[in-house]
């Protein structure tokens, strides 16, 4: 789904939606009731607290280089939403994205990983696959693993929205609990809500979604994207140079119809444009169709990455 724009700030929808919210809230408290099953070996857990659009897989991505340059073997666990296999290794060259869901072949361009809603069955395949540290990308309110760090991602631009639950604001569970679990906080981006200073009890580090700049050959092109906040895609291609003749959201985790993708291409061709999307859409376009689409790759730009790798070790 795309970010409701009630999310935002508190209005007359958000407050009819608010009894919805505490419902949604109190069903999160209640799973945490549940007893977490430690393994052996590290757990990172890299979350949320907010629905989509956070940036939380590209910094999972990050801390895995970040341990690998320690000589560290990370496996990715992950439960493959939107795909339709369990309990596997992911392999990008035999997997699609209806098999393993978008984010689990992301992740695996930079090491293993693990498709298994069961966190704790996917954590010991890990193991016995030799992984000595685990990262969680998302699962900060799945219960089932015990979780050595924890940390929540957040974007500086968005903020917490609301602060209300779902449906009424873009909590995954309430604000103050959520907090209470957290090991440090990850702010992406210009912090303009001021949590540095909320929650200043907690550890924090800054980063930043860098776009890696490619080579312009057109500068006019057609964007498009399924993810939680698609305006922060087509920002970064505004400051790559490119001329944004058109854009198109679709929901979040958006399995693409070959005719959507034969539409595109059609429109591209009759604007004399370049299509340019997300790496987490164009896993999910069929082989033979992504000769017609770019990707602007993205990177983590740490203030401070050798304090990030320090506490990642502690």
């Amino acid at each position: 789904m795309l970010t409701p724009s009630h999310w935002k700030s508190i209005n007359l929808l958000s407050v009819i939606l608010s009894p919805l919210g505490w419902i949604y809230g109190l069903a999160t408290l209640i799973r945490q009731c549940h007893t977490p099953q430690k393994v052996k070996a590290k757990v990172i857990c890299v979350g949320n607290l907010t629905a989509g659009g956070t940036g939380k897989t590209p910094v999972a991505v990050s801390i895995a280089q970040l341990l690998q340059q320690q000589h560290k073997n990370p496996f990715f666990i992950t439960r493959g939403y939107g795909g339709k296999l369990q309990d596997i290794k992911v392999s990008p060259q035999q997997h699609q994205a209806s098999d393993v869901g978008d984010e689990p072949l992301l992740l695996a361009r930079q090491a293993n990983v693990i498709v298994n809603k069961d966190r704790v069955c996917a954590a010991q395949k890990a193991i016995n696959d030799g992984a000595d540290i685990l990262i969680m990308d998302d699962g900060f309110q799945n219960p089932g693993l015990y979780k050595d760090k924890s940390f929540l991602v957040i974007d500086g631009q968005f903020g917490f929205g609301n602060e209300l639950c779902i449906p009424a604001g873009p909590l995954r569970e309430f604000l103050h609990l959520g907090i209470k679990r957290a090991d440090a906080l990850i702010i992406l981006g210009k912090d303009c809500h001021n949590i540095s200073r909320r929650f200043s009890h907690l550890p924090i580090f800054y980063g930043t979604v860098t776009p890696i700049k490619p080579t312009i050959s057109n500068p006019n092109i057609i964007a498009f994207a399924g993810i939680g906040r698609p305006e922060k895609f087509y920002n970064s291609l505004k400051e790559c140079g490119f001329n944004l003749l058109k854009t198109i959201d679709f929901p979040d985790h958006h399995f693409y119809q070959k005719e959507e993708l034969q539409t595109l291409i059609a429109e591209a061709h009759k604007l004399n444009a370049l299509l340019y999307t997300t790496a987490k859409d164009f896993v999910k376009i069929p082989p033979a169709l992504q000769k017609n689409f770019q990707v602007l790759e993205i990177t983590i730009s740490w203030q401070n990455p050798q304090e990030l790798t320090d506490f990642l070790l502690a």
